[in-house]
């Protein structure tokens, strides 16, 4: 949805990337955005010489606001773990027609720029990733950088306070304003921290009597242990032929495509994710457990399978997600099944896993013509489509 937001009387028009996604009702900011910008000007807290540092920037309302002439900082760094963010902020620079020469983009494994003014911070769903967030920006600035986090109001938790107290310092929130609330930070805890992440857990594949080692970075799911989801999708893979191509679409630590790799050592496989430390996470796992495979692997951020090339590959393996963000949707879905209709060769497969009550096979029939029930329980189904 292309969504008008307001700043400084002028509109800024976002639209949520991905352009061509099927729902269109999802607005590219919320009122945690336009609390944060409305703050900023209203006490004045940046000018021409500010380092800007903006967290979580989703769809890039925050760091397009930054390149209006009227609110610009000497410098905007965005720090996101989302290659669809990332391609969504530059988008949205863009489409408004404004200069991008001083945003910079960065990966939420890279190391933060120095001398930060101001950090902007739209606090993650996940709490694993804001204690590594936490940890990082407070490891990486001076006490006097200001700190402002913002969120809908019913996700700030006394809890979620408490994180903010342990890691950086003296926290307070601000009155609620539309649903969204401001959050406060000063760096006065004393107190230092080391990152726990990436974690590191044992996996066992039955079919191949091998352990696994397997290395999980803060925003990937299933940090500890291998989730109730891809235990029964890996119990139900299907068998994998001599040099197949296969693609783990989605692939988080890459648990999936690792197994694959285990069961048919001559498979050629292509791990696809949006998140840098999925990415990261697989191409840890597969070099520590089965590096004499790794020149046949390739580790891709991506759109899903955007520009990937027609009649490819084999067979494609996919847990979708439906969410993006905090939004509860089926886009993602919609696109990683067409994709794989596109990439897939004739008589090539996809095989999903999904909760039940999704109903994906109701989409697989439409794109594929058809689709097969491989196995069921209470909470998952696993689903085959044929590209005829």
């Amino acid at each position: 949805m292309i969504s008008p937001f307001i700043v400084n009387d002028k509109n800024l028009f976002l639209t949520r990337f991905p352009v061509a996604q099927v729902n269109r009702d999802l607005q590219a900011w919320d009122a945690a955005d336009e609390y944060l910008i409305n703050h900023i000007t209203e006490h004045n807290l940046i000018n021409e010489n500010s380092h800007v540092v903006i967290f979580n920037d989703s769809f890039g309302a925050l760091a397009t606001s930054f390149c209006q002439p009227s609110l610009s900082p000497a410098s905007v760094t965005c720090v996101n773990d989302s290659y669809i963010s990332a391609q969504g902020i530059r988008h949205n620079i863009s489409e408004n027609n404004l200069d991008d020469s001083k945003v910079t983009l960065r990966s939420s494994l890279d190391k933060l720029p120095e001398n930060i003014d101001i950090i902007l911070f739209k606090i993650p769903k996940s709490k694993s990733m804001l204690i590594e967030q936490l940890i990082q920006i407070k490891n990486n600035v001076n006490d006097n950088t200001v700190f402002i986090a913002a969120d809908r109001a019913k996700e700030i938790h006394s809890s979620t306070l408490k994180v903010f107290e342990k890691y950086l310092g003296t926290t307070k929130t601000s009155l609620a304003v539309k649903k969204a609330r401001l959050v406060f930070c000063q760096f006065d805890n004393k107190q230092q921290h080391q990152s726990p992440f990436p974690t590191i857990w044992s996996l066992d594949d039955k079919n191949t009597s091998q352990q696994f080692t397997i290395s999980n970075h803060a925003n990937v799911y299933a940090r500890e242990k291998l989730d109730i989801g891809a235990r029964y999708f890996i119990e139900n893979l299907p068998k994998v032929n001599e040099g197949c191509k296969v693609i783990d679409l989605g692939c988080g630590n890459g648990v999936i495509g690792l197994t694959v790799l285990a069961q048919q050592p001559t498979a050629q496989i292509q791990f696809f994710d949006e998140s840098f430390m999925a990415i990261a996470s697989a191409e840890a796992n597969v070099n520590t457990n089965l590096p004499e495979h790794a020149r046949q692997c390739t580790f891709n951020l991506n759109d899903c399978l955007t520009d990937v090339e027609s009649n490819s590959v084999d067979l494609i393996l996919c847990n979708p997600p439906f969410h993006q963000q905090t939004a509860t949707t089926d886009h993602i879905a919609w696109q990683m099944f067409k994709d794989s209709y596109r990439v897939l060769k004739k008589g090539g497969e996809l095989r999903i896993i999904g909760n039940r009550q999704l109903a994906y096979h109701i989409k697989l029939k439409r794109i594929f013509g058809n689709e097969t029930l491989i196995a069921s329980n209470d909470k998952f189904v696993t689903q085959s489509a044929i590209k005829k």
